[in-house]
Order: structure tokens, then C-alpha cells, then sequence
């Protein structure tokens, strides 16, 4: 166990502090609390509610049932100072599924709906889409390479947060303009992992990926308009979330994240992921909505 208060900085330090974040303690049937991100200030990575919510869901569910997709709505802003409360609900148990309602709180408020849906794994037909043609991981520089590279750009009261060490490891495969963007298509892809070994622990893997699913998905559909968070014109948040679960992976191998946005209007944006394996399977789906408000 890592020390919570603590913010580690080798890669083994920094995916064991994630290991601990999304092992949700039971504190009673059904009723779980998820911890605090060490470090962490101001509003929770949405990422973070999605992952300990899995976890949370992943423990009422025998074997060999799996979870296969999940689908949440965030309704509040999650607040660091304060540890997230996990109620499940067992909605359905049959035979090859089973349903999970999860209701995410602080302070007696609710923050985040989800629902996960289990499956027993069986044989069908098959079929995917292929993988895009992409650069291999082992030829594209790190995202936090490219970051360190611009430090001195990058406003003072913003450097610490864009600069910190992160457990999640991304290669971009046309790594983005912070500072002068350009209105370029609705699509990027990006190779990312966990930044050392995990366990032999299928669920823990679908909570890390769960985890990361949220990273790069909002910020698709804004690249059309030549603007991101630096800008600070922005107001975003992600509304609603879903991922389904297709085949099974390992987190801490490299894994292609390509995400493209087909419409954005009203002040919101949507966006889809796909992710692949190194060997070109398509191992999960991803789908969100999310606030895009330009201010003047």
C-alpha cells in the first residue's frame, strides 16, 4: 500500500498509487468508498468516478460473469477533499447477465449514475473494424517529453498540473499545438498504457482502462474550432460517459486510443473512441457527450 498522502514519481510508485485509488473499500453490503487522489485538488477526473464505479459493480458479480459495458451520467462535480461514496444496486442476476445500478455521492448528494451490465463470456459470430494505419508506439515520443519540452511557455500558475507525473503512459501520433491550435480534422489517435506492470487482474484492467477512457476523448470534438484548455475560454465537463468491453486485454501493454467527433452544436460535443491492441484487435468502444460553452 502506497502512502495516500504522498504523490510518487517513479513509474512503479505512480500505477501502484493507482492501483490503490481504484480499490474501492467495502464498508458495508453493496456500499463502498473510493479514495482520494493523492495530490489531488479541486474537481475529480471523471475518469476516477468511472473506474472506482466499476470496481465497486466488479465486486458484487460472481464468476465467471465479466463486465461487458457500462453507462454513466455525471450529474455534479466531484470535490477532492472529500472521499466518494459507491452504493450498487443488484438490479438483474440470470443466467449469462447481470445488471449493476451504481449510484456515486459525496456528501449525501449524488455525483455520477451508472449502470454496468456482466455477461457470461460465449462463442458467436464475429466480426470488427480494422485497425487505422498508424505509427508503431516504439517510434513516437512521450506526451510528457513533448510537455517538458514547452515548460517555459506554459503560464507558471499552470505548470505544476501540466507537468506532473502521470501513471498513464500516451505516445500521440500528431501531438497537438498548445498554444497556437489550428482547426484540423475531428480525429486523433494515441497509444497509451499504464507506465509499469499490473497484476494478473482481469478487473482491475477494466477498471484502469475504464480509468483512462476519459483522457483525450472530450477534447476531439473541439479540434475543428482551433481552441483547448489553455485557451481559457473554455467551459467543459463531461456529461455522460459509456464504454462497452469486447475482448480481453492487458492495460500495461500498449494499446491504440483513436477517437474521432462527428457533430458538436449547442454548446455540447460528441465523441467515439475505439481502442485496439498492438496486434490490431478492437478490444473496447467508447462514446461521450460533453459541455463545450465558449465564453468571450
Amino acid at each position: 500500500m502506497t502512502d495516500p498522502n504522498e504523490r510518487a514519481t517513479t513509474p512503479q510508485a505512480l500505477v501502484a498509487q493507482l492501483i490503490d485509488l481504484l480499490d474501492v473499500e467495502e464498508i458495508d453490503t453493496d456500499l463502498y468508498r473510493g479514495a482520494r487522489q493523492p495530490g489531488g485538488t479541486g474537481r475529480v477526473f471523471g475518469g476516477q468516478v468511472i473506474g472506482q464505479a466499476l470496481q465497486a459493480a466488479q465486486r458484487s458479480v460472481d464468476s465467471p460473469k465479466v463486465a461487458h459495458s457500462l453507462h454513466a451520467y455525471f450529474m455534479r462535480p466531484g470535490n477532492e477533499d472529500h472521499p466518494i461514496i459507491y452504493r450498487v444496486v443488484r438490479d438483474f442476476d440470470g443466467r449469462s447477465f447481470a445488471n449493476r445500478r451504481i449510484i456515486a455521492m459525496q456528501r449525501g448528494a449524488p455525483i455520477l449514475n451508472m449502470i454496468a451490465s456482466f455477461h457470461v463470456p460465449e462463442e458467436g459470430l464475429h466480426h470488427q473494424d480494422a485497425m487505422p494505419d498508424v505509427p508503431d508506439p516504439d517510434t513516437l515520443r512521450s506526451d510528457s517529453e513533448l510537455r517538458e519540452e514547452i515548460r517555459e511557455q506554459v503560464p507558471e500558475k499552470l505548470r505544476r498540473f501540466f507537468l506532473r507525473s502521470r501513471p498513464i503512459e500516451i505516445r500521440p501520433t500528431n501531438p497537438r499545438n498548445w498554444f497556437a491550435p489550428e482547426p484540423s480534422a475531428p480525429q486523433q489517435h494515441s497509444w497509451f498504457r499504464v507506465a509499469a506492470p499490473l497484476p494478473d487482474d482481469p478487473a482491475l484492467h477494466r477498471a484502469m482502462l475504464a480509468y483512462a477512457s476519459d483522457m483525450s476523448l472530450l477534447g476531439t470534438c473541439m479540434l475543428p474550432h482551433g481552441v483547448n484548455w489553455m485557451s481559457g475560454r473554455l467551459q467543459t465537463a463531461s456529461l455522460d460517459h459509456a464504454v462497452w468491453l469486447h475482448e480481453p486485454f492487458r492495460f500495461d501493454e500498449w494499446l491504440l486510443y483513436t477517437t474521432d467527433s462527428p457533430w458538436a452544436g449547442h454548446a455540447r460535443g460528441f465523441n467515439r473512441g475505439r481502442i485496439f491492441t498492438r496486434d490490431g484487435r478492437l478490444v473496447a468502444s467508447c462514446a461521450q457527450e460533453g459541455l463545450i460553452r465558449l465564453r468571450d
